[in-house]
């Protein structure tokens, strides 16, 4: 579903991406991990747009998306929950939800989203007339998500979804990560900062450190994989 061959991105003068290529396969998690400042947030931005690497190739269905714009590539069915949740605080969680189906003409087939949304979800439909800046920490990367989710993307690039999180808020969290690829379908790339759980959740994963990608493996092998354990594990 997408390909990177050789991706170099910069931030200014700063070399972040250097070579980088990684597949992600339909109906694949795909796990990216690495420490602070490794460029797993740049390869998403890169993916989606928004820092266009200045070589290499990145391919969603074969076709080349790395001179696109960030909307268009939405369009072709690629949604970005970025670091940080980025929600819009002053809108009602409906009225986010709303706008993350703005591209979408298929009104019946909203609604049917919107429901799956609040079956997941259910404190969402309990406070979807609320600001969504009024949610706690764990309840915004839901609406996160659900926003994402509601452009009915292919391929959904999740972006640090446990930062900040209590531990059994992001356990729920990564539960819904699962039920979306396995009931709904949905393809997954995943930066996480939780190593562990993150190879747990994956298929398969790769390793990225100073800007190239290390190590590559299925995601319960590099949990045991020695290297892995010492610099991302603590073991």
């Amino acid at each position: 579903m997408l390909e990177l061959r050789g991706i170099n991105t910069y931030y200014g003068k700063i070399h972040a991406l250097r070579d980088v290529s990684l597949s992600v396969q339909e109906g694949e998690i795909i796990a990216l991990i690495g420490s602070n400042g490794a460029g797993k947030t740049t390869t998403l931005m890169s993916v989606s747009g928004i820092i266009p690497p200045s070589s290499g190739e990145i391919l969603f269905k074969g076709r080349a998306i790395h001179d696109s714009s960030p909307e268009a590539i939405v369009r072709l069915g690629i949604a970005h929950v970025p670091e940080g949740r980025r929600i819009f605080p002053f809108l009602t969680v409906m009225e986010n939800l709303s706008l993350g189906a703005f591209l979408r003409k298929d009104r019946q087939n909203i609604k049917k989203d919107l429901d799956t949304v609040f079956d997941l979800f259910p404190i969402l439909k309990n406070r979807k007339d609320q600001p969504g800046g009024n949610l706690s920490g764990g309840e915004q990367q839901m609406l996160a998500i659900s926003r994402a989710f509601m452009a009915r993307p292919g391929l959904l690039l999740l972006d640090e979804p446990s930062l900040g999180l209590a531990p059994l808020v992001i356990k729920q969290i990564f539960e819904i990560i699962t039920e979306l690829n396995t009931t709904k379908g949905t393809t997954l790339l995943l930066v996480e900062q939780n190593a562990n759980l993150a190879l747990k959740t994956a298929h398969r994963a790769y390793v990225i450190e100073n800007g190239c990608i290390t190590l590559t493996g299925k995601g319960r092998e590099l949990l045991v994989h020695d290297d892995v354990r010492k610099a991302y594990l603590g073991l």
